[in-house]
């Protein structure tokens, strides 16, 4: 089988966990674009986030590159970020998700729109987390959402916290008030339960992607390591786990890397699956 596009998640799988980029997969990502073959970002995050890293792998304002971002609800061309597909959510959801979500006063919340990241109730560790990334952001001093009124469309809601219990008890939160036929609830990094509109997932996204560049299934591999990668790493033609990902994600994969996140996991699936020989 010959493979044309790999979407990768970021976090935990593409990027060691400083947040740095190991430089094999710099490397193997160079060599594969300069053939043709697409390597997607597949993330929880916005596009505006990783435009940095897209410089790194000479993928910056590149014609025919693409990131998928907020977990599916965004395609972005990479060429002048020209959006392709987006699919939102209504304010009154996310205004329904963030208040049913603080359950506690520990709790921070973010609000992603398509070009800015507002966060309510930061956390130092949250802080020090999106800092490492390089992750732009708003803080709300309090939690009136009003202004939400001309910031739309609304991507995704997102709560953070370091007790999955507490998680747990936010999904469940969450879930009650606004019922689990309306949203895709998924968790991520160890520290986060995130909110999508029903139907948008990191899977939709890939295959609408393909769709869209005339790549059929089964020449799509997919990459990741956490619960939000699940349905992305299930669509695609080549479902792979990094070595470092968490037990439901492996017994999805197809394969899972001999390698962690921190070791160039990336550019062992490139090696193995498309520089093959080089």
């Amino acid at each position: 089988m010959t493979y044309k596009m790999l979407v990768s998640d970021l976090d935990e799988t593409f990027l060691n966990d400083d947040g740095t980029i190991h430089e094999e997969n710099v490397q193997t990502v160079k060599k594969a674009a300069a053939q043709g073959f697409k390597f997607v970002p597949n993330t929880g995050r916005s596009f505006e986030s990783v435009q940095k890293m897209l410089k790194q792998l000479d993928l910056y304002d590149q014609v025919g590159q693409f990131v998928i971002s907020f977990n599916g609800s965004a395609i972005v061309e990479n060429k002048d970020n020209q959006i392709i597909a987006t699919q939102d959510m209504p304010l009154t959801m996310a205004k329904q998700i963030f208040k049913a979500g603080l359950i506690n006063e520990a709790v921070d919340v973010h609000i992603y729109t398509i070009d800015k990241l507002f966060i309510y109730n930061v956390s130092d560790s949250d802080r020090q987390y999106l800092a490492t990334r390089g992750v732009a952001y708003v803080e709300l001093k309090t939690p009136d959402l009003s202004f939400l009124n001309r910031q739309q469309p609304i991507m995704k809601v997102i709560f953070e916290h370091s007790d999955m219990q507490v998680r747990h008890q936010i999904y469940d939160a969450v879930i009650d008030s606004v019922g689990i036929d309306q949203v895709e609830a998924t968790y991520s990094s160890d520290r986060y339960v995130e909110f999508n509109l029903k139907g948008v997932d990191k899977g939709t996204a890939s295959l609408l992607l393909g769709e869209k560049l005339g790549i059929k299934r089964d020449e799509i591999m997919a990459i990741g390591d956490n619960n939000n990668d699940l349905k992305m790493i299930k669509a695609a033609g080549l479902g792979i786990s990094v070595a470092n990902g968490i037990t439901a994600v492996k017994e999805m994969a197809d394969i899972v890397t001999t390698r962690t996140n921190n070791e160039g996991a990336i550019a062992e699936v490139l090696n193995q699956f498309v520089l093959i020989g080089e």
